[in-house]
């Protein structure tokens, strides 16, 4: 049960982080892997930040995925613009 709350986070992030970041989303597959590879980012970030006691449920779940995958995509980003440059 938790591997399916798992996908459906992280497709709610990814769809989030895609209307955040300029380029609106990567269909259903890839927001879910945007999202849930957020999520390992996020509670990678929220060990010297912070953000949320682990007690916060679905929605700090969401809140962190979507904070991770937001950098993820801010850093994808970053080497694809830097590449069509060179």
């Amino acid at each position: 049960m938790s591997f399916i709350i798992a996908i459906i986070i992280g497709a709610i992030a990814g769809w989030l982080a895609g209307l955040i970041v300029k380029g609106g989303g990567f269909g259903i597959l890839g927001n879910i892997v945007v999202g849930i590879v957020g999520g390992l980012i996020g509670r990678i970030l929220d060990g010297p930040l912070p953000l949320f006691d682990g007690s916060d449920g679905p929605l700090g779940a969401i809140f962190l995925s979507t904070v991770g995958a937001v950098v993820l995509l801010f850093i994808v980003n970053l080497f694809t613009k830097g590449a069509t440059k060179a």
